[in-house]
Order: C-alpha cells, then sequence, then structure tokens
C-alpha cells in the first residue's frame, strides 16, 4: 500500500498545475443543460482544444422536443482550477413564457463553477438578464 500511495505522489509531481487542468476539461462531447428547456433530457456541447495556442473552444445547445425553447453556448473556456471555468463568448436563450417569448442574448466573460461533489460546471451568473428569474445552465463532466 506504501508503494501504491508513493507512486500516485510521485506521478502526480510530474504533472504541472496547467496540464492537471487540462486533464479537468476533456475534449469532446459533453452533456449540457437549461432548466427552463427540460430536466428530463440533455443538450450536448462539443468542447475542442487549439494545440497551436492551448484555447478550449466550446459550441452546444439544449433544444425543446415540444416546441421552440432552446440554449445556446459559443465560445472558449479557460480552466481556472479543476472547479472554476471562465467562460468568454455568447449565450443565447429563448423560452416561450420568459422574456415574452423573445431570444435573451448575452455576451462577454462568465463563470462556471463546481459546487461540492456534483458532476458539473454551473454558470454563475444565474439571473437572467432579460426577465426576473434564475437561469441554471450546467456544462456536465459526462461525456455521452
Amino acid at each position: 500500500m506504501k508503494k501504491f500511495i508513493l507512486l500516485i505522489l510521485l506521478l502526480s509531481s510530474l504533472f504541472t498545475e496547467a496540464q492537471k487542468l487540462d486533464l479537468c476539461l476533456r475534449i469532446g462531447k459533453h452533456y449540457i443543460s437549461f432548466q427552463w428547456v427540460s430536466m428530463k433530457y440533455f443538450g450536448t456541447a462539443i468542447i475542442t482544444r487549439t494545440e497551436e495556442t492551448g484555447t478550449y473552444n466550446i459550441i452546444g445547445s439544449h433544444n425543446s422536443k415540444t416546441n421552440s425553447d432552446y440554449l445556446k453556448i459559443e465560445g472558449t473556456l479557460k480552466p481556472l482550477t479543476q472547479k472554476h471555468l471562465v467562460f468568454d463568448g455568447f449565450i443565447d436563450t429563448k423560452i416561450s413564457y420568459i422574456n415574452n417569448g423573445m431570444n435573451c442574448h448575452r455576451e462577454g466573460k462568465f463563470n462556471f463553477k463546481v459546487s461540492g461533489e456534483r458532476q458539473y460546471w454551473r454558470l454563475q451568473e444565474m439571473s437572467d438578464p432579460c426577465d426576473s428569474v434564475t437561469d441554471y445552465i450546467d456544462i456536465y463532466f459526462m461525456v455521452p
């Protein structure tokens, strides 16, 4: 057991903090959700990485199966820690009974964080800028 622990400590010391952050953000498909669209099924987001710059990119959507409600997200992600991502880009939402059914566009830098043992990063700027509701937008660790 002691040898196993020493091996783990040795291997973890071989990775820089940046490499550890890279490991926390998997390339490929991720579930994404917006509670106003549905909590019964998810949308998907694709995370890619530009090797030259080390930049992570995300593009995704969560669309209703019954009407024209949606979440769309596109931009870059920068991991600050394993539990904190900074997103720079745009988030568009449209829900039939929020903001008179009109698109709500937000653009800029936003924070996604993990709370406790949750398996997703949640948007921290939860106040909908177009109506007086709270938006829960989540990017899941899990790759479908």
